[in-house]
Parts: structure tokens; sequence; C-alpha cells
């Protein structure tokens, strides 16, 4: 079997990176790349040894017959591109996060390739990386009793966030969530890729097996990201400063123990689109699936939305704006 014909849009940092995948996976050859940036398209092309290049994307998409297509550009721009890609008949979409700037566009977006049979994947890339699985290895082997709670910290709820809620739903093995309580905050406007971001906010989750969720985001000085497990038997935390990359506290040792981790990963983005290549030809649903992708960018919107109805919300979310963008809009935040 030939090898799948791979075009890239966006030849910056996350496309070399898409690149640098593509490179190790079995039965993927770059054929094309495109970028309104002529220097950054040539750049690529350089070091990758990519034939041809393109100023528009679109024209890549009619004259390239792609089999996979990588969108590696700002937020607003990934729906007109997954649909594009999704018209020109390729099988298969790997996409940077967050998934879109509003819920509609994200719900759009994942039905259009549902409709055209479309493997569509967004690279929430922590899954593939050594101390998350570690993680989730130890959680699930009972070192910590039966999981009760699952909790994060990150600088804010879409950029960083839509990271930590697919964690939280690698975490509880992809359990669905029945509603949402949250508040945010826009003290300090800023935008992430060009999308507004919030300045503080707090989610709060239960999932359908009782397992409890938090989310805290804003600028603290301790550091990015955290998460912790909390189970009736222990606590795992990952990313504290100054610590291992995963530290476990139970019954079983006093203080704090550092897990040894094995068969470390230090690209989980070279993982993700070698699994993307992976899943179109042996026919299976990629670990960064549309689909769980969704999931996790629903309580984004969700927090939003509970913040704006100052209510809590039961899942499934029934709107399409960005309740965040929409309140910045009418002056109510």
């Amino acid at each position: 079997m030939s090898d799948f014909r791979v075009g890239i849009i966006g030849c910056g940092g996350r496309g070399n990176g898409h690149a640098d995948g593509y490179l190790e996976a079995d039965g993927a050859t770059i054929v094309a790349c495109s970028d309104p940036f002529e220097d950054s398209s040539r750049a690529m092309a350089k070091k990758h040894s990519i034939p041809n290049t393109y100023s528009d994307y679109r024209e890549m998409l009619e004259k390239e017959s792609l089999d996979i297509v990588s969108i590696c550009t700002w937020i607003r721009m990934h729906h007109d591109m997954v649909i594009d890609a999704v018209d020109a008949g390729v099988k298969a979409i790997h996409s940077e996060k967050p998934m879109a700037p509003t819920f509609g566009e994200a719900k759009a977006m994942q039905k259009a390739c549902d409709d055209a049979g479309v493997i569509v994947t967004y690279c929430h890339q922590r899954r593939f990386e050594t101390q998350f699985k570690a993680a989730k290895d130890l959680a699930d082997s009972g070192v910590i009793g039966n999981l009760r709670r699952i909790e994060g910290f990150c600088p804010n709820l879409l950029d960083w966030g839509t990271h930590w809620f697919d964690m939280i739903f690698f975490f509880n093995s992809q359990t669905p969530v029945k509603w949402v309580l949250g508040q945010i905050d826009n003290s300090e406007p800023r935008e992430v890729f060009g999308v507004p971001v919030t300045t503080n906010g707090i989610s709060q989750y239960a999932f359908e097996n009782g397992v409890m969720g938090l989310v805290m985001t804003g600028k603290e000085p301790w550091g990015n990201g955290q998460l912790r497990m909390i189970g009736t038997d222990g606590i795992i935390e990952i990313g504290i400063p100054n610590e291992p990359p995963v530290r476990m506290l139970n019954s079983k040792a006093a203080g704090w123990q550092h897990p040894e981790l094995k068969n470390r990963i230090t690209n989980g983005t070279i993982e993700a689109t070698k699994d993307i290549v992976s899943a179109l030809r042996e026919n299976y649903e990629p670990e960064l699936s549309g689909r769980k992708a969704l999931m996790a960018t629903e309580l984004i919107f969700a927090t939003y939305e509970s913040s704006r109805r100052r209510a809590l919300i039961h899942l499934p979310l029934d709107i399409d704006d960005s309740p965040f963008l929409s309140m910045i809009e009418s002056g109510d935040i």
C-alpha cells in the first residue's frame, strides 16, 4: 500500500511539530505545506524536504489529492479549514487545539467529519506523555483506593483548560459529565492566539460515576499547570513545582513517594501525529479523537454558560455561541 499523502496548513512551531511526527510515522509522506507567510512555508519545506508549498491552503487542498491534513493555525481559523478539508475529500484531519472559539463551531466541525466518515483528532498530546500515562496507570492499579475527585490548576479555561479538561476525562476513563457549575472573571482582558481568555475561572462538575471534578484557573506565582487525583486511600499529583513529575501519598508509606517513570515519552505531539496515521491505516478510533475533544470542549463552554446564567448547567449543553465572548460583546462582563 502506498503512503498516505499529507498536507500541513500552518508552518510555524506547531506545524513543524506535526511534520516531525509524520516523518516518524509508518506510511505517511508530507507532499505539501501552506502558509500565507512564504518564508515560513519555504523554511518548513527545506527542513522537512517537502516538495510543494502554497500561500493559500485552499489551492493546496484542490491540487494535492491529500489523504491527511494537519491544521496548525490560530483558533478562529479551525472551523473553515476543517470544513474545507472535509469538502476536499481528505480521509483524516489532525488539528491543533482548542477546537474553536464557539461551541457551535466545535459541534459543526465534528458533525461534518462524522457525516463524511473523516477521522478527526485534536492535539491534546499530553495523553501520550510519560507522567500523565504513569499517573493514570497508578490510579487504575488502586494505589490510592477508589477515585473520588480530580482537580486541576492552569492559567485559563480555553487554551490551557482544554488540555486539563481532556486530562480529567482521560484519568476517569472518558466517563461522561452530568453537570457543571462555574464562574469566570475578565478583570484583566487578554487574548491567546487571537481569542479572549478568562483572567480567572473556576469549574466544578460531576461525572456519571460519582467522581467530582474541579478546575481552577488564573495567574499564580507557583506554576502554570498541576493536576491531582484524590482517592479513598491517597493522592496522586502531577506537575508540582520543584518536585518530580509525579508524586503519590497513601497509607503504605510515610510521606510523599516518587514513582519511577518508565518508557519515557518526551514528545507527545510526535506520538499523537503517528497515532492518527495508524488509526487511518488500521481503522480504529485514535486516542485524540474529535469525540473526546468535544467532551472537553463542552466543559469549557458549559462553565462560561453557568457564569452567564448564574446556575448549574446540565449536560448536554444546548448553546451555539461562546457565552464569554457574548458577555464581552454585550458589556455584561
